[in-house]
């Protein structure tokens, strides 16, 4: 099936840095998004010579009655097979990503923790206090998906190309792996700078507090964004995203 507009991964090569090292990022786009949300931030750190991949979830990028075949294992899957590749031609990799792109690079990071040289997580959710969630064993064989919260960004005009419907079985999947992605945080040794917005209409507060509270990692940033919504990573305080987070990979990767 054909992509969506704005749905294409991106790569690129970097160049090694003043030691011969070429330091690689790996970033995750979110629950029913593209890389569409990602690839403006991936581009800002190729250009700082950063060897960068944002590649397309399974599902995702084509139509929300596709995603109805993929589950959160699929999307793990794939993240840890463009991690592999990436590590084919970087020296040390630093793993980021937004929503459920934070939470599956908590989830490698906990697999893999002395391979990463560090996190950066943008309104990650590991919980969430929805009661909606707990229908979902029975409802997903109701009804194969319900009306989406895309586009939660308070600038005019931008969007992330998300899906306009939120399959539920996909959806299932991922809210089952929470408790165990939850009770392996502690296996998180990694430096991590978070981002969460201080109005999120998609991630309730609770995922930040019991990520930030149970990381085994010592260097632990948290920057609360006051005028960017969930998809921060296209918002008014992306340009703070970018500029911190490239500091954030210069400093945990330098020899």
């Amino acid at each position: 099936m054909a992509l969506a507009p704005h749905a294409d991964p991106f790569t690129s090569d970097g160049t090694p840095d003043a030691s011969g090292r070429r330091v690689g990022v790996l970033l995750s786009h979110g629950f029913t998004g593209s890389p569409a949300s990602i690839v403006p931030w991936g581009q800002y750190l190729a250009e700082q010579g950063y060897a960068v991949s944002v590649p397309l979830l399974p599902g995702h990028g084509t139509t929300w009655q596709e995603m109805c075949t993929t589950t959160f294992a699929d999307y793990a899957e794939a993240l840890e097979q463009e991690f592999e590749k990436l590590q084919a031609r970087a020296d040390t990799i630093v793993v980021g990503g937004l929503s459920m792109g934070g939470c599956l690079a908590l989830w490698l990071a906990e697999r893999r923790p002395a391979d990463l040289a560090g996190l950066v997580l943008v309104n990650p959710i590991v919980k969430s206090v929805n009661r909606q969630l707990l229908a979902l064993p029975v409802l997903k064989h109701l009804t194969k998906a319900v009306p989406a919260i895309g586009d939660d960004i308070k600038m005019p005009g931008v969007s992330e190309y998300a899906y306009a419907k939120t399959p539920l079985k996909p959806l299932h999947s991922m809210v089952r792996t929470w408790p165990q992605i939850r009770a392996d945080l502690p296996k998180v040794t990694a430096p991590l700078l978070m981002f969460r917005s201080a109005e999120d209409h998609v991630v309730d507060p609770t995922s930040g507090p019991i990520i930030l509270g149970s990381v085994s990692s010592r260097d632990v940033t948290e920057r609360v964004l006051e005028n960017s919504y969930h998809v921060a990573t296209l918002d008014n305080d992306a340009p703070q995203i970018f500029e911190e987070s490239a500091a954030f990979i210069h400093r945990v990767t330098s020899p």
